[in-house]
């Protein structure tokens, strides 16, 4: 379940920085690396989304310092 379908909020690693890592490492490994031989890196980007009609679907309210921090709010 996704945070834009039902999820009340996520923190988690950015989706763009885990499909650009592994773009890199396929395009490592397509212009010959071996994949053992490919280091194995962590995000390093995490992100905080609300959703704010989930939570009021829910009676609760998110409050605003927490809003702010957010990287994404759906609305």
């Amino acid at each position: 379940m996704t945070v834009e379908k039902k999820g009340l909020m996520v923190y988690g690693p950015s989706v763009w920085e885990l499909a650009n890592t592994a773009a890199k490492y396929v395009d490592r490994i397509l212009k010959g690396a071996k994949p053992g031989d490919l280091p194995v890196e962590q995000p390093t980007k995490f992100e905080l989304v609300i959703n704010v009609r989930a939570a009021k679907a829910l009676g609760l309210t998110i409050p605003p310092p927490l809003l702010l921090r957010a990287d994404r709010v759906i609305e």
